[in-house]
């Protein structure tokens, strides 16, 4: 599923309709961190613990959890910034918590649209579109996105890259 979002970047216009990752990113962020979390939890305690230091094991895995609390909330601040826009000329996509980034792709500069899926990814149900363009640089991606809204997108650049590369 594919939501609006209604935060743009300065700059940006805000009439313009931006679409966001699935919640189910989210999904996956959090628990990655809490795998993360447990297992760097017990293992503080059994290593402390092991040479007597329970209470230092046990300060250690509080610490942890306290931790994993302010990665969680970064986590949502990180989702809720990701977003795109597809526009009649160029996509954009935009990104970042603490610095902000907007990319623009014009449709005539993409090469290559690609779809992947990792392990986790595919768990989740969940595919990253990646767009490839001759300078490295601009390269861009959308994580998070549902198979028929990755296809989707993906056959919509394809078909808009290729009646408007013209003159490459």
């Amino acid at each position: 599923m594919v939501t609006e979002t209604g935060t743009s970047l300065v700059g940006s216009p805000a009439e313009e309709r931006w679409l966001s990752p699935s919640r189910r990113l989210l999904t996956m962020r959090r628990v990655e961190l809490g795998v993360a979390a447990v297992i760097a939890a017990a293992a503080a305690f059994a290593a402390l613990a092991a040479n007597g230091l329970v209470v230092l094991g046990g300060i250690c895995a509080a610490a942890v959890v306290v931790l994993t609390v302010l990665g969680d909330r970064l986590l949502g601040r990180r989702y809720r910034s990701w977003g795109y826009c597809e526009r009649s000329a160029d996509l954009l996509v935009r990104r970042g918590v603490m610095f902000q980034r907007l990319t623009v792709v014009p449709y005539g500069r993409m090469q290559l649209v690609d779809v992947t899926a990792g392990a986790i990814e595919r768990t989740f149900g969940l595919q990253t579109v990646v767009l490839h363009t001759a300078a490295a640089a601009t390269d861009a991606r959308i994580p998070g996105l549902q198979p028929d809204e990755a296809t989707r997108l993906r056959d919509r650049l394809a078909a808009l890259g290729e009646t408007q590369a013209a003159g490459i």
